[in-house]
């Protein structure tokens, strides 16, 4: 089946203008100003966006699509992500996760569910692990998890953070080593996302760890680090040396009136490249609040829709170009997936993941795996169970 969508105006991300994009099956065909001799065929279909924007799908590389939480217990466990909240938010790639609860949350159920998730419609990949340090796995080794399980491209690990286990430079060296052997020799991304807290020593080691190995820097991805501004700091040495970091989209504005798109913007003043900053939601992850004393005494969890948020603030309020802004949710997280010129991009060869949006940003229509996903603000694709 081919789809030709007529008249839009293409953020690749770069703004190329008005183009003509040619669909075929999961697949860019073609991209060029005029693609003619379609128009009439059978088995093609043919959208006219009227100059409508058109971007790569968003990709969502921290997500807990099997839910989180349970800080406060088993009743504070948040539920499972439906299909249907990802398509409405604009993303048609995830990266699944665990979190604080490796125990109760088991990897088996993650691999299960970024299974049904690409069999509904969208792409999804996994990491092995959770916050804690031995690191729990599917097969008795990070490498082995990596090598042997398709879906699975790296690990996660918690530091910094009272909710964290306490581990040694050896530890968090010879985990990143299997990490970056396991990506090695699988051909996948070999990808360390570590959830970093505010605990004083914050990113340093992962500086002690590139100082006393050859473990290469882009094995590390410090996410979380826009929790404060000497964090962040951190995390923009960490770039500069050409290392990677991921914040965390707020979907609102804090109480200092700063959202995660105020620090985009604080990046792009220090000099960031962009191709080494990426945004993700922690969808579906608890969003606990403590007290002085590291109580919890509150909780809630967010959608993935507050990437969508945080890119029409980016763009609209605080005029960070579009380009730009959405680098951090296509290009930039297609590289630390390992998925440069078949992800986050419009071009030929790619993956048919695309968005079409108003003059506001707001979402129009998705396509993901060149399936019409959602048409008119009508969401079209939705999990096995959903109604």
């Amino acid at each position: 089946m081919l789809k030709l969508l007529k008249n839009c105006d293409v953020y690749a991300p770069k703004h190329v203008g008005m183009r003509d994009i040619l669909l075929a099956g999961d697949k860019i065909m073609k991209v060029a100003e005029k693609i003619e001799g379609y128009e009439g065929l059978d088995g093609v279909e043919v959208m006219d966006l009227h100059g409508a924007i058109v971007t790569p799908g968003l990709i969502d590389i921290h997500v807990h699509v099997t839910g989180g939480g349970g800080e406060q217990g088993y009743h504070s466990r948040t539920p499972e992500l439906n299909l249907s909240e990802l398509i409405r938010s604009g993303v048609t790639t995830v990266l699944g996760l665990l979190g604080t609860d490796g125990t109760s949350r088991s990897l088996e159920n993650l691999l299960g569910k970024v299974t049904a998730l690409e069999t509904e419609g969208i792409s999804t990949y996994m990491l092995t692990g959770s916050y804690q340090y031995p690191t729990v796995t599917l097969t008795g080794s990070v490498l082995r998890d990596i090598m042997l399980i398709d879906k699975i491209i790296g690990a996660k690990l918690a530091m910094s953070d009272h909710r964290s286990s306490t581990i040694t430079d050896d530890e968090m060296t010879r985990l990143a080593s299997d990490v970056n052997m396991g990506g090695m020799l699988s051909g996948k991304a070999g990808l360390l996302t570590i959830h970093t807290g505010v605990r004083e020593g914050m990113l340093d080691p992962i500086f002690r760890a590139l100082e006393k190995s050859d473990v290469p820097i882009e094995t590390f991805l410090p996410t979380h680090v826009g929790r404060n501004y000497k964090l962040l700091d951190e995390a923009i040495k960490l770039s500069k040396m050409g290392g990677n970091f991921d914040l965390t989209a707020h979907g609102s504005l804090k109480e200092d009136g700063e959202s995660a798109a105020d620090m985009v913007a604080y990046c792009i003043k220090k000099g960031v490249d962009l191709d080494h900053l990426s945004m993700s939601s922690d969808g579906n992850g608890s969003q606990p609040r403590f007290d002085e004393n590291g109580r919890c005494i509150g909780l809630t969890y967010v959608s993935p829709a507050v990437l969508l948020y945080e890119l029409r603030r980016g763009v609209l309020e605080l005029d960070v170009p579009l380009e730009e802004m959405l680098r951090i949710f296509t290009t930039s997280p297609a590289l630390r997936l390992g998925k440069e010129g078949v992800k986050g991009c419009i071009q030929e060869g790619a993956d048919a993941d695309l968005l079409v949006l108003d003059k506001e940003l707001n979402i129009s229509s998705v396509i993901a795996k060149g399936k019409l996903a959602m048409c008119e603000g009508k969401v079209l694709l939705k999990g096995t169970f959903e109604e």
